[in-house]
């Protein structure tokens, strides 16, 4: 079993990684350790028009929803309406999403092994356990797609990302007030360091939170979510797709080692702002297909997947990282006062033409141009001093 790249992880990072992978010449192998692609589930399937593009899939019948804005809850409960022009996010079925993501690198002639486990690098390849029998694969270059936990990413000796948050998500019939719109909850009695959310799709919702590490379990702070007045007032109390996971934020200082790297959730390349992954993660998995295939044939080496991933959306991730940090240092009075700042008059305006769900410095960069700017640095933190 020779190949040119072995892509560990078939998520939408993964697939696509070996999509163009093999668009470029390479004989790609693609690997998942389950027995189907897209299970389990541990995302809250919204993601933004500009990730379907990233993805080069339009929409399809993986689209439960459209998203045309948000409320957002003070912890005093006071409500900040974001609208946007248009269709400003889907809300998707993960499971049928990423499938048609990996019959799209099928059709570009990658290989794919289902139920299939990475154990470790070897010289020339890797070893997997493939329906309970080892087995060497030979690969030239080696791609981690393999999540926030990355078994490629350890056996190589890569560095962690900086910093993890823990997640839970149900789903449960849901009476939103508007289907067009997420609700997000903030509030440290709810998800400190981050927030909660209701997702509505179908007469349904996607009810969960993240928060820091080093708290209460997250499903204590869910059990105080669920009571949130907004909430309890549209939740009927059954629960089905219940799931736990992680999210990393903050790349490591190096994602690739000598015919080894790693892309998506596995490298940081998440949005601190969201947690959302899959429009960073496709951005940089097309650099890592297509640099794997040319260094494969010693044309360059990883580091040119290092350059160009961090010229492409490092600079975004940074801004975000010091963003998340600077809103998770807030207190409760402080997270009122600065939804508050947001709802002055004039302020939705400039929120609807400058926001971006992809790009959260764009619209940070406008509101520092603002005449409130030393209002919003003293709102969070010296932090944003330094930004521009």
């Amino acid at each position: 079993m020779k190949y040119d790249v072995a892509v560990v992880g078939a998520g939408p990072t993964g697939a696509i990684a070996s999509k163009y992978a093999a668009r470029n010449g390479a004989r790609t192998l693609l690997i998942e350790e389950h027995s189907s692609i897209g299970s389990p589930v541990q995302c809250t399937g919204l993601i933004s028009k500009a990730a379907l593009v990233q993805c080069e899939i339009g929409e399809g019948n993986f689209v439960l929803s459209r998203m045309k804005g948000a409320f957002v809850y003070a912890p005093n409960g006071d409500e900040l309406t974001i609208r946007g022009k248009d269709v400003m996010a889907y809300v998707i079925d993960r499971k049928v999403f990423d499938r048609e993501l990996v019959e799209h690198s099928l059709d570009a002639g990658v290989e794919l092994m289902l139920k299939t486990r990475f154990m470790g690098l070897q010289n020339g390849g890797i070893s997997v356990l493939s329906s309970g029998v080892i087995k060497d694969i030979q690969a030239d270059l080696i791609i981690g797609a393999d999540g926030i936990m990355s078994s490629v990413g350890r056996a190589a000796g890569l560095p962690r990302c900086k910093k993890f948050l823990s997640g839970i998500q149900f789903e449960a019939p849901y009476h939103a007030r508007d289907p067009e719109f997420v609700e997000i909850f903030t509030g440290n009695n709810f998800a400190p360091g981050f927030f909660g959310w209701a997702v509505p799709f179908a007469g349904m919702a996607r009810i969960g939170l993240a928060k820091n590490m080093g708290y209460k379990p997250a499903l204590n702070y869910l059990e105080e979510l669920i009571k949130h007045p907004v909430l309890a007032s549209r939740y009927t109390g059954s629960r089905t797709e219940h799931v736990v996971g992680g999210i990393p934020l903050g790349p490591p200082d190096r994602t690739a080692k000598e015919n080894v790297l790693l892309v998506g959730d596995a490298a940081g390349q998440v949005k601190p702002t969201s947690g959302g992954g899959v429009y960073m993660g496709a951005v940089c998995a097309k650099i890592a297909g297509e640099v794997a295939a040319r260094a494969a044939r010693k044309e360059t080496d990883t580091g040119e997947y290092e350059k160009r991933w961090r010229n492409a959306v490092g600079r975004e991730l940074s801004i975000g990282m010091i963003i998340h940090k600077s809103l998770g240092k807030l207190s409760d009075e402080n997270l009122n006062e600065f939804i508050g700042f947001l709802n002055r008059p004039g302020m939705s305006e400039r929120i609807t033409k400058y926001g971006d769900m992809d790009h959260p410095s764009v619209l940070l960069k406008e509101l520092l141009r603002g005449a409130d700017k030393m209002r919003l640095v003293r709102l969070l933190g010296v932090a944003f001093k330094t930004l521009f």
